[in-house]
């Protein structure tokens, strides 16, 4: 493998489409290193490597556009933490909106029961009369 590749065969690398390397063009968490003779893109480990860790980072739940806040500091820092901390507080900003949710639906369920048990005590006393 070269440093210099041209899109199929960055695709086939990566394991993702030609259509999804330049939809991440336009989203901005790519850009060919090089364009040559007739606009072919070339590029590079970087791009590779930048293709990986977005699919690491889609895997735990990150959306793209999440991922292009901060992609870039994983390439910026050799420690990697800055990205770690901002993937951290994406992550803790999703677990409290989930709590919030199964706070909001176990509400819901509590009212569901309570409006059966009101509507099936309404029928019962309907039939007895």
């Amino acid at each position: 493998m070269t440093d210099k590749m041209r899109i199929g065969e960055l695709s086939q690398i990566a394991g993702v489409t030609p259509r999804t390397i330049r939809y991440y063009e336009n989203l901005g968490l790519l850009s060919p290193n090089e364009r040559e003779g007739k606009g072919f893109r070339y590029y590079s480990q970087t791009e590779l490597a930048k293709l990986q860790k977005i699919d690491c980072l889609k895997s735990l739940g990150l959306t793209l556009e999440e991922i292009t806040t901060f992609i870039d500091l994983y390439f910026q820092d050799s420690t990697d933490i800055r990205g770690k901390q901002k993937v951290l507080e994406i992550l803790q900003f999703h677990l409290k909106e989930t709590d919030e949710k199964i706070a909001a639906l176990e509400d819901f369920r509590s009212d569901l029961k309570a409006n059966i048990l009101k509507i099936q005590q309404q029928i019962q006393e309907l039939s007895s009369q």
